[in-house]
């Protein structure tokens, strides 16, 4: 695979603004389809604002000592989008996605970004090397809808 861009931040609350317009950013250079881009963008959305959430916020000083690297690869159609941080350990491929509601009124906010994760991506893979969390966002586009 081919880098395509790459991306430093510092964990909070800028961080999630900053990493969505480099990934626009990316896309308009790169002339994704509307579709791949807003797939990447949501997942990347989701990864992040639990990255920031959870990754770093229980430990004194840690954001002080955060770091989260991106970088977006390409081979022939198919993108990786890899989210590199130093923060807790945290596997979200282990997760189970929130049961669904039967209805609006048992509905609950939240629990749901693993599932839509899965929907969007081809694949989901997570590693932990040398203290860091290594996510790994693939997505490939999907055929135009006919007529």
């Amino acid at each position: 695979m081919s880098t395509l861009a790459t991306l430093s931040l510092i964990p909070g609350p800028q961080a999630i603004p900053q990493a969505l317009a480099w990934l626009e950013s990316v896309a308009e250079q790169q002339h994704w389809a509307p579709r791949m881009a807003f797939k990447l963008q949501l997942c990347l959305d989701e990864a992040l604002t639990n990255i920031v959430t959870y990754g770093f916020g229980d430990q004194p000083g840690r954001d002080a000592q955060g770091h989260i690297a991106l970088s977006i690869s390409a081979e022939g159609q198919r993108l990786a989008l890899d989210i590199i941080d130093n923060g807790i350990a945290y596997d979200p491929t282990q997760g189970q996605p929130a049961a669904l509601a039967e209805s609006l009124d048992d509905a609950t906010i939240g629990g749901h970004g693993l599932r839509l994760m899965q929907h969007y991506l081809e694949d989901i893979e997570y590693r932990r090397v040398n203290e860091q969390n290594h996510l790994r966002l693939t997505a490939t586009p999907e055929p135009d809808p006919v007529g």
